[in-house]
């Protein structure tokens, strides 16, 4: 393994593109920390974003994870170019030359995936550890390390996400048309869930499966969360209507805002089940092709 990741990284080193990518990336990622000095006063109306308790404990996991994974679309065009730099350069048929089968090809590619996640998901971990210190109204250790599963669904997220973007990469072998490819079948996906609740009126439908002596009743969201992209999603939701002042605000105007913010173990199993499913496409179309 050590090997493997050691000739990846021995390629990225010298890739002024992805360098420049890669430290884009992290910026952004610190640059969480910059939603603390956000202040407007206007004479009577004060409004600081820190005191609004979004920096709080536990819901600081919530919020930053979310934040983060918006940022992760830099390291896909990393994971993408870094494959597409394979055919360009040609260093996949010199790898294989010199003794590297096509299994540790993928193998070093997932790798370097599953690195760049982890090492993504301890940054966001120090920074929300840094800044929930600083900001938080509750630093009981007991408060301070619940919900850490929000942190291991931003890390299935993205290693999820960049085997995807390792596949297409593999598919297409040109970097902007493998990510116009995946921003394609985001738009496929959200035209199907349209579909879905213009035919299905909006909410459910009735399947022509029976559970036990009645028809049981499938949401569209019960489809949808088996396709790829929106599994990712669902795996860290929005976190906005979470908030204290929000939920209040909106009980005041009679409006129901409740939501499940939880992070389920079989949505995590779905995006587990889709990297491993995009990793050996990855590898049989590798092995088929005659390089």
């Amino acid at each position: 393994m050590l090997r493997l990741l050691n000739i990846e990284f021995h390629k990225l080193k010298y890739n002024r593109s992805s360098k420049i990518l890669s430290i884009i990336y992290f910026v952004l990622l610190t640059s969480i920390a910059l939603i603390a000095a956000i202040k407007f006063d206007f004479g009577f109306f004060k409004f600081h974003l820190a005191e609004q308790g979004i920096f709080n404990f536990p819901y600081i996991w919530h919020f930053n994870t979310f934040m983060a994974s918006i940022f992760k679309f830099f390291l896909l065009l990393v994971i993408v170019s870094m494959m597409a730099n394979e055919y360009s350069n040609k260093t996949l048929k010199q790898n294989l030359i010199d003794g590297l089968s096509k299994k540790e090809f993928i193998l070093s590619k997932f790798y370097t995936v599953i690195v760049f996640a982890a090492i993504s998901t301890f940054f966001v971990f120090s920074v929300s550890l840094i800044l929930g210190l600083i900001y938080s109204d509750y630093n009981e250790v007991s408060i301070i390390f619940t919900d850490l599963e929000y942190l291991l669904a931003f890390f299935i997220k993205l290693v999820g996400f960049f085997s995807f973007g390792l596949f297409m990469g593999i598919l297409i072998k040109r970097s902007a048309f493998a990510v116009g490819a995946i921003l394609v079948w985001l738009f496929i996906e959200n035209i199907f869930k349209g579909f879905l609740f213009w035919t299905f009126n909006k909410e459910t439908f009735e399947s022509n499966v029976v559970n036990s002596d009645s028809l049981s009743p499938i949401g569209v969201n019960d489809i949808m969360q088996f396709l790829p992209m929106e599994a990712m999603a669902n795996l860290i939701k929005q976190p906005f209507t979470r908030l204290s002042a929000v939920q209040s605000a909106s009980k005041q105007l009679g409006a129901n805002l409740s939501n499940d913010f939880a992070v389920h173990w079989s949505q995590l199993l779905i995006v587990i089940v889709w990297s491993f499913i995009f990793i050996y496409l990855s590898y049989a179309l590798l092995k088929k092709r005659d390089l």
